[in-house]
């Protein structure tokens, strides 16, 4: 343990109150005065006093305050032995060299023990006094008195027991400790601070003020900043400050400074330094894995989505254009089923690669998913963008030779320009993968660049428009509602609404084909409002033949942006009496990410309905983690394009795996759509997932195909527990 400084040591309150003899000086007599005259002087004593006889060496008078002192009847100190009444070494020894007429006078400090047991620390005197005249001239008798010191005793104590424990406490706390006096000078530090700044232990203890603050001056990368700080610290004595400090050496400290008060009077600070390097560190390595393929070190799709968005905004500024290519390795998966997934692997790298030894140093390379891989081309016009297409086909399509096996591997490219095909991250990567799919359709090895809608494809949207909104006003709009089952016992908990659409013409008319023109156009706020109180009102009717079941209702990014959305399902929901618990609203993750901050008053807004919402689709979008800790979730819902592959496509089963392990940490639900197969569902139920839906159980069907299909009662004992709410008894759900 370092010494303490000074201002902790014993004795820092100041110099100890000298100790001084009471003498007293009497005339010489012609003879020995009465013994009450004697009781009468030392009764004038404030302290206890006796008188001892140095012939006999036994008590002649004493005053009440040494019999207090004592423990003694006053009494019984008459003719006491001197030595017997303070017996300590030091006294013993004095009354044997007055025997021998040395008579120095005595003034130090003792301990002493009464006869009841105490113990007192006392300051005691003995000083000869000649109160009888002898031939030679010596002292008569020995004035003692004692003065109890055992309170000052006790505080010195309890003070220097409380300064062992506050050293002990600096010494014990992770972070450095610094303290001093207004002027700045050293009164206290613990070696954690010594070993924070390098500090030799030596110099600290001899407290070489100038010295130690040099040295620290020395060790900061910004020490003019620094001294700056600090000059404003010393005007506002009273102000509590925090701040980072970078060390030459690479260190980041955090210093946490607070004034030492006293009495209301500032006498100092007290400076902590906590050593932020390794966490800091630890978390720019997390930072990097959330951005970072781990396997390729490239970047993955999120951090792509943030890199095309910086880019439209300054494409905005500057006016230049950019181009996102997203390249899919064709048949790879023959790749992993011949030669095994390590040698799969170290394809990826190796083609990973190649792309990025032929593309321009500021072009971002990116790993999508499993075989697939997107670059960022900035300023890029269409034949940029299309030679940094064929750049890459051409390195890709380059024999390879692993483990003495040869082959060729080709791959399949769709190029978005921004910010004429996409004026998001979003919409550019769905373009450049679309027009990608376009290639494999078309036979592969080959790159194709997004085409906008031409007359023709604006002509048939008209068209479809004018239709849908005739079909809404003719009711030709119906639902079909799909089970919700629960896996782990096979029940189901629940139905999604899905829109159907008839047309005499068209015939059936798929979602797929009328909704992204519904979305176009706007018309998808009408149809949704539709949905949601059509999907609502058939809850409610179930609810009333005792069939309690939730439905979940999509809900279009426009139609959650409409000012009045809240409202609106506030609405339905007290016209048709449907608790509110037993609807579930399912977004978009672009809902989530856009404007994020008016999406989480909205959502906090529905929570309060007691409205339950899931994402649907996850996984197709870029969710930040921020933002679903953020934002009131309660499910998360899995793709079917990552259950279509299960359980055979590791790349889908490890999607699915991270999604449910990210569902445990956030404490949220995870059903999947699309579960066609029993496979499916046996991977799914092992993985953890909680519900599923789709084609294994049944395909959506209409309401009375749906009622046939659900046990009478609906949801299962113990989901469904009735509570009172703000209008009386309502239904609300509880997790299982």
């Amino acid at each position: 343990m370092s010494k303490p400084a000074p201002s902790l040591a014993r004795g820092a309150l100041g110099p100890r109150r000298p100790r001084t003899a009471r003498v007293v000086r009497v005339a010489p007599m012609a003879a020995a005065p009465s013994e009450p005259l004697l009781d009468a002087l030392l009764a004038g004593m404030p302290g206890a006093a006796w008188l001892v006889d140095l012939a006999q060496q036994q008590v002649v008078a004493a005053n009440a305050a040494a019999a207090t002192l004592l423990a003694r009847p006053l009494a019984q100190l008459h003719g006491a032995s001197a030595a017997a009444l303070s017996a300590s070494l030091e006294d013993l020894a004095w009354w044997d060299a007055a025997r021998a007429g040395a008579t120095a006078p005595l003034l130090s400090d003792t301990v002493m023990t009464t006869v009841d047991g105490r113990q007192l620390h006392v300051t005691r005197s003995i000083r000869a006094v000649a109160l009888q005249p002898r031939p030679d001239g010596a002292a008569s008798h020995a004035l003692v008195t004692l003065t109890d010191r055992s309170a000052e005793q006790r505080t010195e104590t309890e003070r220097e027991a409380l300064l062992s424990e506050l050293q002990a406490t600096l010494e014990a706390t992770a972070d450095g400790i610094l303290v001093t006096d207004p002027g700045g000078k050293l009164r206290a530090f613990n070696r954690r601070f010594s070993e924070m700044w390098g500090l030799p232990l030596a110099l600290l203890q001899k407290h070489d003020d100038v010295a130690v603050h040099a040295w620290m001056a020395r060790s900061l990368a910004d020490p003019e900043g620094y001294r700056q700080r600090l000059r404003t610290l010393d005007q506002a004595t009273l102000l509590v400050a925090s701040d980072r400090l970078t060390l030459l050496s690479g260190k980041v400290l955090e210093r946490v400074t607070r004034p030492l008060v006293s009495a209301g009077r500032p006498q100092g600070r007290v400076w902590s330094f906590r050593d932020l390097t390794e966490r800091l560190a630890a978390q720019e390595r997390i930072q990097t894995l959330s951005c970072t393929d781990a396997m390729t070190g490239l970047a993955n799709r999120v951090r792509l989505s943030e890199q095309v968005e910086a880019a439209l905004v300054r494409s905005r500024t500057d006016g230049q254009a950019l181009a996102l290519l997203v390249v899919d390795l064709d048949r790879f998966r023959h790749i992993n089923d011949s030669l095994g997934h390590e040698t799969g692997d170290r394809v990826l790298m190796d083609v990973a690669q190649r792309i990025q030894r032929c593309l321009r140093q500021d072009d971002v390379m990116a790993r999508l998913s499993g075989d697939q891989f997107a670059v960022l081309v900035h300023v890029a016009d269409a034949a940029a963008a299309e030679a940094a297409a064929r750049r890459v086909l051409n390195v890709v399509a380059q024999p390879c030779n692993l483990d003495s096996v040869q082959f060729t591997l080709t791959c399949s490219g769709g190029v978005a320009l921004g910010p004429s095909h996409g004026r998001t991250a979003d919409e550019l990567l769905r373009h450049a993968e679309a027009a990608m799919r376009a290639v494999k359709l078309a036979g592969r090895a080959n790159y194709r660049l997004h085409q906008a809608r031409d007359q023709v494809d604006r002509r048939s949207h008209m068209t479809l428009d004018h239709a849908m909104r005739q079909a809404l006003v003719s009711g030709r709009f119906r639902l079909h509602y799909q089970p919700q089952v629960r896996l782990a016992d096979g029940r189901v908990v629940g139905a999604e609404a899905l829109l159907r659409w008839r047309d005499p013409e068209m015939g059936d008319v798929p979602p797929s084909r009328f909704i992204p023109v519904a979305e176009e156009s706007g018309f998808i706020v009408p149809i949704g409002d539709w949905v949601l109180s059509q999907a609502v009102r058939q809850a409610a009717l179930w609810r009333a033949k005792g069939l309690a079941m939730p439905i979940a209702v999509n809900v279009s990014a426009l139609q959650f942006q409409q000012a009045q959305f809240v409202d609106r399902v506030a609405a339905v929901l007290a016209v048709s009496g449907l608790p509110p618990a037993l609807l579930e609203l399912e977004l978009t993750e672009t809902i989530l990410v856009h404007d994020a901050d008016d999406a989480l008053q909205r959502l906090h807004a529905l929570a309060r309905l007691g409205v339950r919402m899931s994402i649907d689709d996850f996984g197709t979008g870029y969710s930040s983690l921020a933002y679903l800790k953020r934002f009131p979730i309660g499910k998360l819902k899995i793709d079917r394009s990552f259950v279509s592959g299960l359980p055979g496509d590791e790349s889908d089963a490890g999607i699915v795996r991270a999604i449910l392990q990210m569902a445990r940490a956030l404490d949220m639900r995870v059903i999947a759509e699309g579960v066609e197969t029993e496979a499916q569902r046996q991977f799914l139920h092992d993985a953890g997932c909680h519900e599923f839906q789709g084609y294994l159980f049944a395909p959506a069907l209409d309401a009375l195909s749906f009622e046939q299909r659900v046990p009478a009662g609906g949801v299962p004992d113990g989901a469904l527990a009735a509570v009172p709410g703000p209008g009386g008894p309502g239904i609300r759900l509880v997790r299982d």
